[in-house]
């Protein structure tokens, strides 16, 4: 039967030799976040139940470990919107067709060369080195999306990278022939040579590029609720659990809209700010927001109010030591949306805190 390797190992060479030996012997691979305290570790591992741990130090038996299905590739952890990590389970073949649609996306050639740089417990960060290796399209994984890093690997002839907006700003984009956008919200002044992704763990990676679907993906539009198909879902849970339907769609839980075959997400279903009985998505109005130029970065929540439930309130960091007014940032949302999207308030912090991927801690705010 074949076995469940974890792999706690940051992004690297030693990481991805470990993954194709594990996949050369038929094996499913667990990929650990190995900045996680041992505490978490520990318990993800108890719950995944690997029967070999791969470590800095060597490799390790677990007596309690639980064989994979014949055909899976993947498992990897999510906390979707419950908070409790979930073990997602990726086959070859969904793997595979991930990566072979992304590859005619972006048009790969036998002269590209990917760059891996974020964390490989994560599926931004994995499925570089999974499509590579399926491919057959070389590769550089690096253990930090550090600026120096990345424009070596450039320098080195990487063409395509996938990053986070974070790192964005602190790398020359134009080093790149490809670079591939997610894990928060998307800048509207992005470098033409860069695509906007959607996806989920579940859809193992990015399955919209630039609002649209990649070959084989089928989205629709269910209560406001994104929908999605293709052989590149997952097969279910490691638990035993499926949310797909019968007939394959999953059910995201983000909000969005689908119209002349371009997707648009406004965010979260837990996200969503109800206020005076009208709902309002903040993913909508920080992108508005931050065409300010007193804005650096904003996150829009609600706050509980005695008379509209929740007031759409937007915490800015500033740009250059200005002060936001809230006037003009009203005037500026109601000129694209509804007058009840605009913020009631306003407060102003140095900084966010963060998760690994650089995505704004909302839990935090």
């Amino acid at each position: 039967m074949p076995r469940l390797i974890a792999i706690a190992l940051p992004t690297g060479p030693r990481f991805l030799h470990e993954l194709d030996l594990a996949w050369q012997d038929g094996d499913c691979v667990f990929p650990v976040d190995v900045r996680l305290p041992d505490q978490a570790q520990n318990a993800l591992m108890a719950q995944m139940r690997p029967s070999i741990v791969v470590h800095q130090d060597g490799r390790k038996n677990r007596p309690d470990g639980k064989a994979v299905a014949d055909g899976d590739a993947l498992v990897v952890a999510t906390s979707g919107t419950t908070g409790t990590p979930k073990g997602v389970v990726l086959t070859f073949d969904a793997v595979q067709a991930s990566a072979d649609a992304t590859s005619n996306a972006l048009g790969v050639t036998a002269s590209d060369k990917w760059l891996a740089c974020l964390p490989a417990a994560h599926v931004g960060g994995l499925s570089v080195m999974t499509r590579a290796l399926l491919t057959g399209t070389p590769v550089e994984p690096i253990g930090s999306p550090e600026p120096e890093s990345i424009a070596q690997a450039a320098a080195d002839g990487a063409t395509l990278v996938s990053l986070v907006p974070a790192v964005l700003d602190r790398i020359d984009p134009a080093s790149f022939r490809k670079i591939l956008l997610g894990g928060s919200a998307i800048p509207a002044d992005r470098p033409s040579n860069s695509m906007a992704t959607y996806g989920l763990t579940e859809t193992g990676s990015g399955v919209v590029y630039d609002g649209r679907p990649l070959d084989g993906v089928e989205i629709k539009i269910v209560d406001d609720e994104i929908h999605v198909r293709g052989p590149m879902l997952l097969r279910g849970y490691r638990d035993g659990s499926t949310p797909l339907t019968d007939d394959g769609w999953l059910a995201t839980g983000d909000h969005g809209s689908f119209d002349d075959g371009v997707l648009q997400v406004f965010g979260r279903s837990d996200d969503t700010i109800i206020t005076g009985g009208e709902k309002v998505y903040p993913i909508a109005v920080e992108r508005i927001l931050t065409d300010h130029e007193a804005v650096a970065e904003v996150a829009v929540v609600g706050r509980a109010h005695p008379k509209w439930g929740q007031a759409v309130t937007a915490i800015i960091q500033p740009a250059d030591g200005m002060v936001p007014d809230l006037d003009e940032l009203r005037d500026l949302v109601k000129a694209q949306l509804a007058a009840y999207a605009a913020p009631h308030a306003i407060e102003v912090v140095d900084g966010f805190e963060r998760t690994a991927l650089g995505k704004i801690r909302r839990a935090s705010l």
